[in-house]
């Protein structure tokens, strides 16, 4: 059975249910045993979760201990892992590969395999912070007869200043020896003898840069680990690099499983538009990765073993095939190269059916399911932690809590990750299209709720798992 299979018949499951322990105080007709109609749209103007499968009423919960039901020998099959504990294997499964060292303007997007310290002092001399006149003791003060000023990158020489001596100097230029302050251009006058007259209050130090300010040699920047930044580069140059050592970003492979799936144009003749593979490079890519490859390989098993035994990327991703249906071929392929399952399933809604492998040399392999939000739901638990484990970069910092605008619901053993919107005062507000197949609340959304098992009342303080699009720091400067 195909994911999508799966999630429709969960959700006839769930509606028959429903309508078995429906609300006591509706009035109950019986009904003739027909062909049931199709279930109207639900109307996402009054309720966020209408229809939703997991809003379920009071009466369907499990029966209390000691009661019939709950002495009926169990019968299901053991639970997938929970999601955080799925999280935390995902996150020690691999290391980061041997460093590697490149220069600075093809280390933009690799974590530092080393802490960043200083080279020299920054500033490296007493600097001037402004236009203006470099001065010595209290003024008025004597400007040279020649005008001559000092430029940034002009060395002033060993001449000190004297008390009641001024120069002209440039923003950046070295203060010369003896001066006691900077006086800003618009804050002096000169006079036609050459004396310059402060108009307000000149201070000790005023507007003069202290060589080692920002830091000294030997300093401490930043933690290894840390992404390498458009900032970071500069930093680095600033502070006497010409090369970084640093940690190769992952190469992974796109398999795209199902013939269901259509590269262009619109959906006909049963078939959709494949909305992951234009989807998981850019998301890949945004989490540190390097994609080699995406291929479309419907579903094909012998072509699906070919591509996992031919690829040499760090990570393979597939799309689909991860149920237990007649094509879905993930699992079979795992097996008959002698990988080994690390996660099997994880107690998550959306994204159940997903799965984590190690294959025989070392590579691993993420299944991802075939619904969009699900496959997302699937990344997002189990890629990106892994991912950070094979570029060497810490985990992902939790934000602070937030407050939910309106309750969701949630089933009773599985956490539920819901696209969500920020809204002030610390709050997220859930949207509507959060079905495993809908993309549309994703794309509108700046986190997903991390929903704990059983649901989350209004109000409800929640974590949050940040796109990676969003503002994440990446290491701290102390």
């Amino acid at each position: 059975m195909k994911d999508r299979d799966a999630d429709a018949a969960l959700d006839r499951a769930t509606e028959e249910v429903l309508a078995l322990f429906a609300d006591d105080r509706r009035p109950r007709v019986a009904q003739p045993r027909t062909s049931r109609p199709h279930r109207p749209l639900p109307d996402f103007t009054d309720d966020l979760f209408a229809g939703d499968p997991f809003a379920a009423p009071p009466a369907q919960r499990s029966p209390a201990a000691g009661s019939e039901a709950s002495e009926a020998p169990e019968t299901t099959a053991p639970r997938a892992p929970a999601w955080s504990a799925a999280r935390a294997v995902a996150a020690a499964a691999a290391e980061p590969p041997a460093p590697c060292v490149r220069a600075l303007d093809e280390a933009l997007g690799h974590p530092l395999a080393a802490p960043l310290t200083a080279l020299t002092d920054l500033p490296a001399f007493d600097t001037s912070a402004m236009d203006g006149w470099t001065v010595a003791g209290p003024g008025p003060w004597r400007l040279p007869r020649d005008g001559t000023g000092i430029l940034a990158g002009h060395d002033p020489g060993e001449d000190a200043l004297c008390d009641g001596q001024a120069v002209p100097i440039a923003t950046g230029a070295r203060v010369p020896p003896g001066a006691t302050a900077v006086l800003r251009s618009e804050h002096g006058t000169v006079t036609g003898q050459g004396e310059l007259h402060a108009t307000r209050r000149v201070t000790q130090g005023q507007d003069i840069r202290p060589r080692g300010q920002e830091c000294r040699t030997g300093d401490p920047l930043l933690p290894a680990g840390t992404l390498v930044t458009p900032a970071v580069l500069g930093l680095a140059a600033a502070s006497g690099y010409d090369e970084l050592t640093v940690t190769p970003r992952p190469r992974v492979d796109i398999l795209v499983l199902g013939d269901e799936l259509l590269a262009h144009g619109l959906p006909r003749e049963g078939r959709i538009r494949d909305a992951l593979g234009p989807m998981l490079g850019p998301w890949l890519h945004a989490l540190g990765a390097d994609v080699s490859v995406t291929r479309r390989l419907g579903d094909d098993a012998d072509a699906l073993h070919a591509a996992l035994e031919g690829s040499a990327a760090d990570l393979v991703l597939t799309t689909g095939g991860t149920a237990a249906g007649p094509v879905d071929h993930v699992r079979p392929a795992l097996a008959r190269l002698g990988a080994e399952l690390l996660v099997d399933g994880v107690s998550v809604r959306p994204g159940h059916p997903m799965l984590l492998a190690r294959l025989e040399d070392g590579r691993h392999l993420v299944g991802l399911p075939g619904n969009p939000l699900a496959a997302v739901a699937a990344l997002l638990t189990l890629a990106e932690p892994l991912l950070r484990a094979l570029s060497g970069r810490p985990a992902a910092p939790w934000p602070h809590p937030a407050r939910l605008t309106e309750s969701v619901p949630g089933p009773s053993a599985d956490t539920r990750l819901v696209p969500v919107t920020r809204e002030d005062g610390g709050r997220v507000r859930p949207l509507r299209f959060h079905g495993p197949a809908m993309l549309r609340g994703l794309a509108a959304a700046d986190a997903l709720a991390v929903v704990p098992p059983g649901g989350a009342a209004r109000g409800a303080e929640v974590e949050l798992l940040c796109l990676p699009w969003q503002t994440e720091a990446a290491g701290s400067a102390g």
